[in-house]
């Protein structure tokens, strides 16, 4: 997928005036309309949606720039358009700035990591030295356009991504931490980092109120493994630490959670 092939021309709008948020969204569902990729959804159901996803937190992310998104049912193709606002409009930004810049995407529903690929492909846009002002500087849809692509066809990368799991592994034990992390680090396509921690007893001791629950100085020794594995790996990974720990519906110093992972990207070295 190209950044080209989702900016519509027929989404932007320039040097345009906005007394406030609400009217910002209003414009950005107008715009969004304008597509015939979203011919049969209303204007006032996008408009919903992206007001439901401001109740959430601001997508004035700062620096004069507000990037609102939404991800609607009945889309079946990215549309993202451009607001030029020069004289700026109240967004309740990150950093409490006027925005001058409204860059709004219009999602289907079912693909998120594009989404999210998207919008780090547009912020890294914005980041570069001088963007906002130069984009500003545009007084044409088409002007803006090619300000905003600056010349050049963006690819984002929507290559498939293997479904990946979380996994955290909480251990109390440090001969028992050695041996799961050994045998976790031949887990294949995994990523691992340890996190150093403490028991709450460690502190709970020092507490007037729950002091005489410990006639010894609790153990403080306890380690965090998070681990990050194909899905397909997720019941070999458990095992291979019950194999160690033993049945984790019945042990006690080791406890695991596993999450599924909307999006990953990266890689640790060990």
């Amino acid at each position: 997928m190209k950044l080209a092939d989702v900016l519509r021309k027929e989404c932007i709008a320039v040097n345009a005036r906005l007394p406030n948020k609400s009217e910002a969204l209003r414009e950005v569902a107008r715009l969004a309309k304008n597509s015939g990729v979203i011919e049969s959804v209303g204007e006032r159901d996008i408009l919903a949606a992206l007001e439901a996803r401001e109740s959430l937190g601001s997508t004035g992310v700062g620096k004069g720039v507000a990037i609102p998104h939404c991800r609607l049912k009945s889309v079946e193709d990215f549309v993202v358009g451009i607001v030029t606002v020069p004289s700026g409009v109240d967004f309740d930004a990150l950093d409490a700035e006027k925005v001058r810049l409204i860059v709004f995407i219009v999602a289907p529903e079912v693909v998120s990591n594009k989404h999210v690929r998207l919008l780090s492909v547009i912020s890294q846009r914005l980041l570069a030295p001088n963007a906002l002002e130069d984009i500003l500087a545009g007084q044409t849809p088409d002007d803006v356009y090619d300000r905003f692509l600056r010349g050049r066809d963006v690819d984002i990368d929507d290559r498939e991504r293997v479904a990946k799991s979380l996994i955290h592994v909480f251990i109390q034990s440090e001969d028992v931490f050695r041996d799961i992390l050994q045998i976790l680090t031949g887990v294949e396509s995994g990523s691992l980092v340890v996190v150093g921690a403490e028991n709450a007893g460690v502190y709970l001791s020092k507490l007037p109120l729950f002091a005489s629950f410990w006639s010894d100085e609790p153990s403080n020794f306890s380690r965090i493994i998070v681990a990050v594995v194909d899905k397909n790996l997720t019941n070999e990974t458990v095992r291979r630490i019950e194999s160690v720990a033993g049945d984790l519906h019945e042990s006690t110093g080791v406890m695991v959670t596993v999450q599924d992972v909307d999006y990953a990207a990266g890689s640790l070295s060990t």
